[in-house]
């Protein structure tokens, strides 16, 4: 069964001229009232990844070892950059934070984020359906004396409900929408506790 369903959808390649559908997801994140509020400033790198994770093909796991990629489908951005642009969003939409941008824009950061996206792919894992698995590493430096200050492992496999690439691209978006609200608590968190110990006349 697997490899009915697999079979057609999955297969590396394609010609030139071969139809392709192009996924967007749009993971919309509201964090809750347990985020702290925060006056400093963070720029977000741009996120590190093996060049089959920067590629905009979308990558399948029918089996451990093997990857392929579903044919006729693409991402309309690469996966870093689609984390990326989640977690600024939900940053700038929460209020909670002095300001956030890109690295290189400018700001006078008082923090960096350092991402680096190990997977981003539907695995099989030995079940009938895959699930969006994404993984990656943040790390939190302060910008003055490029002190990590927190560092740490998200993992997330959202199970798709059916095999399709439509509800598998849906799969991802839960999947990113998950792991961009824990990015972005673990960041709020991890800094608002640095600036307490550099400061700690400010305690309330």
């Amino acid at each position: 069964m697997l490899a009915l369903a697999l079979g057609g959808c999955s297969l590396l390649g394609g010609g030139k001229g071969e139809p392709s559908t192009i996924y967007a997801p749009d993971p919309r994140v509201t964090l809750d009232a347990s985020a702290p509020t925060v006056r400093w400033q963070l720029a977000l790198a741009a996120p590190q990844a093996a060049r089959m994770i920067e590629s905009s093909r979308i990558a399948v796991r029918p089996s451990p070892g093997e990857l392929q990629v579903y044919r006729g489908a693409s991402w309309a951005k690469p996966p870093p950059d689609m984390l990326q642009d989640a977690l600024l969003r939900a940053l700038e939409d929460s209020g909670r934070i002095g300001a956030v941008a890109r690295q290189g824009s400018g700001i006078a950061a008082d923090y960096k984020l350092v991402m680096d996206v190990r997977r981003f792919e539907a695995d099989y894992a030995g079940n009938a359906v895959p699930a969006a698995t994404i993984e990656f590493n943040a790390k939190l430096i302060h910008s003055r004396d490029q002190f990590i200050v927190a560092s740490r492992t998200f993992r997330h496999a959202e199970p798709a409900t059916g095999t399709e690439i439509g509800l598998v691209a849906d799969a991802f978006s839960r999947g990113m929408e998950q792991l961009t609200g824990e990015l972005a608590h673990w960041i709020l968190g991890a800094g608002d506790a640095h600036q307490r110990e550099e400061h700690p006349e400010e305690r309330s």
